[in-house]
C-alpha cells in the first residue's frame, strides 16, 4: 500500500504505525474469506457475519459496502478516495448516512479487498460498521467549532473507537450498540435515542465529566434513554462504560433478535436494578487498570487542536456587502451558516438535500468539489452529520460568498438546514432487503413540494424524517413530521406520527391516524402545514410547540375529513 497522510492540517486522528498494520492485516485477512466464498469454500450463511463485521450488506440487487467515518470527521484527501472508490467500483456517488457514515451501494464482491485496501491508504476502513458490536460511535457535527461548546467530544469518541475496535469481550454482544456524544449546550447528536447517550460537560472546577442515559433506540420499541449517572468523572469514563457493556453482554437476551438491544434489557429489569448492577461492576472495575490516565487523554486531545485561526473582526465587511446584494445568498447564511467560537469564522452546511433530490446522496464530482473547497477553505477538514448533510466546520466570513458561488453552481447551495426540505430518509426499498417500502420517491416529491426557499423559511424550523420499515433507519420517531412504510397486502403505505424531537426535550411522535398511499402523504403534509400556519401564534411558535397547543384534533380532521 502506498501510504497519503490526510491531511497534516485536518483537526482529525492521525493514524501511527500499529493502527496501519492492524488495518492492514485486516484487509487481508479479509481478502482471503472473500477468495473462499468466490471459490465456493465457503456458504453465504458461512460467510455472512464474516462480511458484516467487515461492512458488507447484501441488499435487494448488490452488496453494499458501509464506511465507517469516525465521529463524522475526515479530511479533504480522504473524501477525494471516497470520491475515486465511487467511480471505479460503484455508480459514481456515496450516499451518507444517519451514522455519519458512507455507504456504496453497487459493489461486487471480488472488488471488496481492492477497496478496503484502498480505504487503507487514507486511513479509513469498515471494520464495526455492521455486526453485534459498538458501532460508529457520533457526536455533534459541529464539535470544535460551536460557540455552545463546553467540552470537545471528538477526543472521548477517539478514545472510544481505539478501545472497542476488536474488544474481544464486546464484538460478539447480543445485538448491535450504538454510543453517541454530546458536548455542547445544544444536542445535536440525538444523545437520548442511543443505546448509550453522553453529555459532556465540566463542574464548577472545570474539570471535565459525563452524564450517562442508557437504553434509548428507535426501532420497532422506541425508548429514550434513560439517566443512569449524573456525573462520571472523566477518569473513570472508560470504566463506567465498560461496566454498562458487560451488564448488557451478560443479561441481555440472545434468544429473540427483537428482544436483544439493550433498551429491552433497561425496560425488563427496570432502571433501578439496571443501574444497582452496572454500580456494582463499575466499583469492581474501577482503579489504576481502567483508570482514564490525564496524559492519554492529552496525546488523544493533541490531534484535535484549533487550527491556526487568524485573529479577525467579529463582524466582516464583505460578507455584509454580498448579503445585501444577493438575496438568495443572503437566505442561505440565515438558514445554513452557524455561529462560530473563533471570531471572523463561520460553520457552514452544505446541504446534501436539492429540490426533488434524494437525501444524502453526493456524486463523486460533487465530492471533489467539497474536498477542494475544504482545503481552501475549512483547513482540509469537514464533517458528515447525522442528518445527512457535510459541515464546513472553519469558513471565514469573508469566504462565504465565493463559497456559496461554488457551491449553488454545482448544485450544493441549497438553504434548508433544518427547514422541512431537510428531509432524512433511509434508503428503503429501492435497495433495502428489509424494506416495506419505499423512502426516496416519497422524500423527493415533498422536497419538490416544498422547493420554493422563502416558503420553507416561513415555515420555519420542521423536521421531516422518512423510515422504509420499522428499523427506524430514517429516525422517523424523533421527526417533527414522521413518515413510516408499511406494507397492507403488497400495497406501500405511509403511517404518519407528528410531536418528535431529537434534542434534550427528546419526544417520540405519537401516530396521527390510519396509513395513507404515497400521493396522499404528500397532499397529507401540505395539509399539516398549512393547519399549523393557521394555527401558531407568531413566526417564532414552532410547529412541535403549536401541536402541543392546539392537539392533534385540527390536523386529523384536515386530512382524514373525507373519510
Amino acid at each position: 500500500m502506498n501510504h497519503i497522510a490526510p491531511g497534516a492540517r485536518a483537526g482529525i486522528y492521525h493514524y501511527d504505525e500499529i493502527d496501519r498494520r492492524f488495518v492492514g492485516e485486516r484487509v487481508e485477512q479479509f481478502r482471503k474469506q472473500v477468495e473462499r466464498r468466490l471459490a465456493g469454500e465457503l456458504t453465504e450463511e458461512e460467510f455472512k457475519p464474516i462480511r458484516l463485521m467487515n461492512g458488507l450488506y447484501l441488499q435487494l440487487h448488490a452488496y453494499m459496502l458501509r464506511i465507517a467515518v469516525p465521529y463524522g470527521v475526515m479530511s479533504a484527501v480522504q473524501l477525494r478516495k471516497l470520491s475515486e472508490i465511487g467511480r471505479k467500483y460503484d455508480r459514481g456517488y456515496g450516499h451518507f448516512t444517519t451514522r455519519q457514515n458512507l455507504q456504496y451501494n453497487w459493489i461486487k464482491l471480488e472488488d471488496t479487498p481492492a477497496i478496503l485496501n484502498e480505504l487503507a491508504d487514507v486511513d479509513m476502513h469498515a471494520l464495526q460498521t455492521s455486526g453485534n458490536c459498538v458501532r460508529n460511535v457520533t457526536t455533534d457535527q459541529f464539535v470544535g467549532a460551536a460557540a455552545d461548546e463546553v467540552v470537545d467530544g471528538r477526543v472521548y469518541a477517539e478514545i472510544l473507537r481505539q478501545w472497542t475496535t476488536l474488544h474481544p469481550e464486546f464484538t460478539y454482544l447480543p445485538r448491535k450498540f450504538k454510543i453517541a456524544i454530546s458536548g455542547a449546550s445544544s444536542d445535536r447528536a440525538a444523545v437520548r435515542v442511543h443505546d448509550v447517550g453522553l453529555l459532556a460537560r465540566r463542574n464548577e472546577a472545570g474539570e471535565a465529566g459525563f452524564t450517562f442515559y442508557v437504553g434509548g433506540g428507535l426501532g420497532r420499541s422506541p425508548f429514550i434513554g434513560k439517566l443512569v449517572r449524573e456525573w462520571v468523572a472523566e477518569e473513570d469514563f472508560v470504566a463506567y462504560l465498560e461496566a454498562i457493556l458487560r451488564v448488557y453482554n451478560q443479561y441481555g437476551r440472545r434468544d429473540n433478535i427483537y428482544k436483544a438491544r439493550i433498551k429491552i434489557l433497561v425496560h425488563e429489569l427496570g432502571l433501578d436494578t439496571f443501574r444497582q448492577e452496572v454500580e456494582e461492576e463499575f466499583e469492581r472495575l474501577r482503579g489504576p487498570k481502567y483508570r482514564m490516565a490525564p496524559e492519554i487523554v492529552a496525546e488523544i486531545r493533541k490531534h484535535f487542536a484549533p487550527p491556526p485561526f487568524e485573529e479577525l473582526a467579529e463582524r466582516s465587511d464583505i460578507l455584509e456587502r454580498a448579503k445585501a446584494t444577493d438575496p438568495a445568498f443572503a437566505n442561505w447564511v440565515a438558514v445554513n451558516v452557524a455561529e462560530h467560537r473563533a471570531p471572523g469564522y463561520a460553520i457552514a452546511t452544505i446541504s446534501l438535500k436539492p429540490p426533488g433530490g434524494i437525501p444524502g446522496d453526493a456524486t463523486c464530482d460533487q465530492m471533489d468539489l467539497i474536498a477542494d473547497l475544504a482545503e481552501r477553505h475549512s483547513f482540509g477538514e469537514l464533517r458528515v452529520s447525522h442528518v445527512q448533510n457535510i459541515v464546513l466546520a472553519h469558513v471565514k466570513q469573508d469566504e462565504l460568498y465565493d463559497l456559496w458561488q461554488q457551491l449553488d453552481a454545482a448544485g450544493l447551495g441549497t438553504a434548508n438546514a433544518g427547514l422541512i426540505g431537510d428531509i432524512i430518509a433511509c434508503p428503503g426499498l429501492d435497495y433495502c432487503a428489509l424494506a416495506n417500502a419505499r423512502s426516496i420517491p416519497l422524500a423527493q416529491a415533498i422536497s419538490a413540494r416544498f422547493a420554493d426557499p422563502i416558503r420553507q423559511r416561513t415555515i420555519g424550523e420542521l423536521g421531516i424524517k422518512i423510515s422504509g420499515c420499522i428499523n427506524a433507519c430514517g429516525h422517523h420517531h424523533i421527526a417533527a413530521i414522521g413518515i413510516l412504510g408499511v406494507d397492507k397486502k403488497g400495497t406501500e403505505f405511509y403511517q404518519i406520527t407528528v410531536g418528535g424531537d431529537p434534542t434534550l426535550t427528546t419526544a417520540i411522535g405519537d401516530i396521527l391516524g390510519p396509513a395513507v398511499t404515497e400521493t396522499e402523504a404528500v397532499d397529507a403534509i401540505e395539509a399539516i402545514v398549512e393547519v399549523y400556519l393557521a394555527n401558531r401564534t407568531g413566526e417564532d411558535e414552532r410547529f412541535v410547540d403549536t401541536l402541543k397547543r392546539v392537539g392533534h384534533a385540527p390536523f386529523k380532521e384536515r386530512i382524514y375529513a373525507a373519510d
